[in-house]
């Protein structure tokens, strides 16, 4: 039986490190206290003028293969989970890989927005599952949102931030590790109450487009508070029960991280103890695709991620769109 197992980790942020005082003094009204205390955000990553999400990824990639010990070009294929992309046309992927001279490899975009990380993860893994020709799939999940914000908005501008995470998926035959199970569900109904939605052929850049912002991310409607963790939940009893055990039994769960009190609910109403959650967006922000990736690194630089332990990748994004993804670490 071939698997495919996360062979390594790797994560990265831009250097201009902005703290809640920033928006303070932008906004002109003290937000810092909110988003200490609701979010936990204390600051976030932007990127710098020439950055762009191909720099970020190509960052995350390099520590990643560092990690595992291996060179670009034993890549068989490149997955960039990105709604932030860097052209319309063509692929960031396509850019990385060259970036990379990861010349084996096959590159595509994958875009569920939020959810990209874990859904580019499911995709990744049923390649080397698959197909044997696919032995080492980097799977990147990649967000330059700042660039789409409006400054004055306090809804956004405070919480949205950059960086890359990725991993380094590999085949292991009649391996106890690696992918288990999955799950893509998707609420169609809620695609145009966030996002951005100027620029594709829908609504092409026009003189009148950039006077009233629609280039920029926006919240249209407010989602039901309750959404996340009923999906989470949702995903979570699934796969437990595919597995044959209960969600208390899993080590570490790594969710989308844009509500830290959605991540608590959905931990508390399953009886999970909320420190099998790790989360990173005190110091990172909400890094939308990136997010997952990023705070899995973290976690494993920190040793706190053990070979053998169960893990559950739980996204979701607009569209709305959730993925949930199960790995024997």
């Amino acid at each position: 039986m071939r698997n495919a197992i996360i062979r390594a980790t790797g994560m990265y942020a831009p250097d201009w490190v902005l703290p809640n005082s920033y928006f303070n003094e932008l906004l002109g009204e003290d937000v810092d206290t909110w988003l200490r205390e609701n979010l936990t955000i204390r600051q976030r990553h932007w990127c710098r003028e020439n950055e762009s999400t191909a720099d970020l990824c190509v960052a995350a990639a390099k520590r990643t293969l560092q990690n595992a010990g291996i060179s670009a070009d034993k890549l068989d294929l490149i997955i960039i989970a990105t709604d932030t992309p860097e052209y319309i046309s063509p692929s960031t992927a396509s850019v990385v890989q060259q970036r990379l001279a990861a010349r084996s490899a096959g590159t595509f975009d994958l875009n569920t927005a939020c959810a990209g990380f874990v859904t580019a993860l499911d995709v990744g893994s049923k390649y080397i599952i698959a197909d044997k020709r696919y032995r080492h799939v980097l799977v990147v999940g990649a967000y330059a949102m700042s660039k789409y914000l409006d400054k004055s908005d306090k809804k956004t501008v405070t919480l949205f931030a950059d960086g890359a995470g990725a991993v380094l998926l590999s085949s292991e035959e009649n391996s106890p590790r690696g992918y288990l199970t999955g799950d893509l569900l998707t609420e169609g109904q809620y695609h145009d109450w966030m996002g951005i939605y100027a620029g594709g052929t829908r609504q092409p850049i026009t003189l009148e487009v950039l006077q009233r912002n629609d280039h920029r991310l926006k919240f249209v409607r407010k989602f039901p508070k309750e959404l996340n963790s009923q999906k989470w939940k949702q995903m979570i009893n699934t796969m437990a029960a595919r597995l044959q055990i209960r969600p208390h039994q899993v080590d570490h769960y790594f969710f989308t991280q844009i509500n830290i009190n959605s991540i608590y609910q959905t931990l508390d109403e399953l009886g999970v103890p909320r420190d099998r959650a790790h989360t990173i967006m005190d110091r990172y922000g909400y890094t939308g695709s990136a997010c997952i990736p990023m705070a899995l690194a973290d976690a494993v630089e920190a040793g706190k991620v053990s070979r053998g332990e169960l893990i559950f990748f739980i996204g979701s994004g607009g569209g709305l769109a959730f993925a949930a993804a199960a790995f024997r670490f």
